[in-house]
């Protein structure tokens, strides 16, 4: 989920490096967009046919309302338009309209009580290859394909009894993290030690048994006539992906003007396409080889070779990588974020601290003490609510009409929900860009409510690693508290900055860490 809405964030960002040439087009041309851009699908967004028109955003003709989005974050564009105009309001990107939702209320009643009519996905160009137009659950629109591959990875991979099956795999994940401190400990105790470094190799090494029953050290890949290594197979299917996912094609902004060429961006994102199927076919055909004539199942690979036959070799491939790109990333920024907010909060770290040791004692904080820790739940939830691993919501597109806050939504219009807006609702949060765990501790808030924040998204397309992305945070985060002190290096507390337009931090965590008596 954090690749797509990296690429809708960057899609944003300052995408007119070829304004000049755009508005040089033709005045016909011209004159199509400037039509078009006012109505969407044949509607006119300022006559309403049942409720109030959606309040505008003013903006320039032809351009709308990009060039008003200089914030690198627009995020917080976002939420500042959402004080002047309202929870629901319109914005022109190109010849695009789209309506953005920053109210926890307006954004629930759109992907619960209005589902039937915004289930389907609008997706960019680079994400139209990345993802083979929607050969992913997360990116898929919602029909048949959709119920079934989801029906595969919850049967297997992410429901609760499969989290049950590999609990053991994330149990030997985080003794190898706390390995690797420990030993940092011995050899530096002076020195900060690279928390992403570990935690994200050990998630990687987590995701490749779930997908494939084993770790990956190496890998000989005849497509690309080369053997590669761990951190080279982690770099293509992962960072690469992360950053063709966020490749800005200008086109995407006015769809008229598709025929003109941009084949820069094309042949890079068709590039690490390429490099990623060949991965992906070299792990499918190593695991037949080594698991020839073997019937038990070990892996999520061996699951979608025995059940879903129906699959073609790259959608088999699509379904693999999409659980080790997406264990190996969403929770990687919500555990950093948290540790770096206890770091520089020694009470809160202590309270924490206190609350593990009186509910564990001497035994290593496990899965099962979770439920009995509510202020370990209430730190997980008050990260993902500061710090959303996704800040927007993948764009859904409007089939049919329907209402939203009272609005009428005409069918063809675009729908964003701005997350990062709905968890900095002042009407709903107070102080809310203070980070304060205490909040999620009110009688008001289910404990075992997983979507406080709708970090996960809500309805029928709720993210399905929600419960394994809590298990994994949430003991990681408690049992690197329960046996290390945790400092931040002199000038770090404000190191807030995050990468690009996401809210991954930019700069990794360095900490001082110290072993606990």
């Amino acid at each position: 989920m954090e690749m797509i809405g990296m690429n809708i964030a960057k899609l944003m960002e300052n995408p007119f490096a070829t304004t000049i040439a755009i508005v040089a087009v033709s005045s016909i041309v011209m004159v199509v967009l400037l039509g078009k851009s006012f109505v969407n699908g044949g509607r006119n967004f300022s006559v309403s046919c049942q409720g109030p028109p959606v309040p505008k955003v003013p903006g320039l003709p032809l351009l709308g309302n990009l060039l008003q989005l200089k914030e690198k974050k627009p995020y917080k564009t976002f939420t500042k338009w959402s004080e002047d105009h309202g929870p629901v309001y319109s914005i022109q990107l190109g010849s695009s309209h789209l309506i953005v939702l920053s109210n926890s209320d307006v954004a629930k009643e759109a992907m619960v009580t209005r589902f039937s009519s915004i289930s389907t996905r609008k997706l960019s160009n680079a994400l139209k290859i990345l993802t083979y137009d929607k050969c992913m659950v997360a990116t898929s629109d919602y029909n048949e394909f959709h119920k079934t591959v989801k029906k595969y990875i919850i049967s297997y991979l992410l429901g609760s009894n499969a989290q049950k099956r590999s609990r053991t795999i994330r149990e030997t994940m985080l003794d190898n993290v706390v390995g690797f401190f420990n030993m940092h400990i011995k050899s530096h105790p002076l020195e900060a030690v690279n928390f992403r470094k570990i935690f994200e190799s050990e998630l990687f090494g987590l995701a490749l048994k779930q997908a494939l029953g084993r770790d990956v050290q190496s890998l000989f890949v005849e497509e690309l006539g080369t053997t590669l290594t761990r951190n080279e197979i982690f770099h293509i299917l992962v960072l690469d992906m992360m950053k063709g996912a966020i490749e800005v094609d200008w086109r995407d902004f006015f769809p008229y003007l598709k025929w003109v060429p941009n084949n820069t961006v094309e042949a890079n994102i068709k590039k690490l396409d390429f490099r990623r199927l060949a991965v992906m076919k070299a792990l499918i055909k190593e695991h037949k080889e080594q698991n020839e004539g073997k019937k038990d199942f070990n892996s999520y690979l061996d699951f979608l070779l025995s059940e879903a036959n129906t699959l073609t070799e790259t959608q088999l491939a699509m379904l693999l990588w999409e659980p080790i790109i997406e264990s190996s990333d969403t929770t990687l920024i919500s555990t950093e974020w948290a540790l770096f907010e206890l770091a520089k909060d020694p009470e809160r770290q202590e309270r924490l601290h206190q609350e593990i040791q009186t509910v564990c004692g001497s035994d290593k904080i496990t899965e099962d003490h979770l439920s009995q820790l509510p202020y370990l739940s209430a730190i997980f939830h008050e990260t993902l609510r500061k710090h959303s691993p996704v800040p927007i919501i993948p764009i859904r597109y409007v089939h049919e009409d329907t209402e939203i806050g009272g609005y009428h939504i005409p069918a063809g219009t675009e729908i964003i929900v701005n997350l990062y807006g709905c968890n900095r609702d002042k009407n709903q949060w107070e102080n809310p860009d203070e980070w304060i765990p205490e909040r999620f501790l009110d009688d008001k808030y289910d404990p075992h409510d997983l979507y406080k924040t709708m970090a996960f998204g809500a309805g029928k397309r709720i993210c399905a690693g929600s419960l394994q992305a809590m298990l994994i945070s949430c003991t990681s985060i408690g049992r690197l508290v329960q046996e290390f002190e945790w400092k931040l290096q002199p000038g770090q507390e404000e190191d807030i900055d995050t990468v690009g337009l996401t809210t991954h931090k930019l700069h990794p965590l360095h900490a001082i860490i110290n072993q606990r008596p």
